[in-house]
């Protein structure tokens, strides 16, 4: 788990950062979309309003996946944390079994 990364998508951290980064560039995009949505109020431009329409419908969905994934990021990283305190509390219980065993004895 300490070796250096390869890759920057190799921690849940790394991984988290980008959702983030994507996140954003993704919010920023819709409110440019929906500028031009407003802007064309001409009826010769309704194609195009349609397929601003959908693509701001789009960028919704996507916006929605990415919150989605970076709530499952946040689930393995609690999952990861508690997993290794369990490891460090095990490794507690086996040094503690003898004192625990001798205190069995004695009662």
């Amino acid at each position: 788990m300490n070796r250096p990364l390869d890759s920057p998508f190799e921690s849940i951290e790394s991984a988290q950062e980008y959702l983030k980064i994507l996140s954003a560039a993704i919010l920023e995009v819709m409110q440019e979309v929906e500028a031009d949505v407003r802007a064309m109020t001409s009826p010769q431009f309704q194609r195009r309003v349609q397929a601003l329409r959908l693509a701001l419908y789009k960028l919704e969905q996507l916006e929605k996946h990415v919150r989605t994934s970076h709530r499952i990021l946040n689930d393995l990283r609690t999952l990861r944390r508690l997993l290794l305190e369990e490891r460090s509390s095990r490794t507690a219980e086996k040094v503690s079994e003898p004192y625990a065993q001798e205190l069995d004895w004695a009662c």
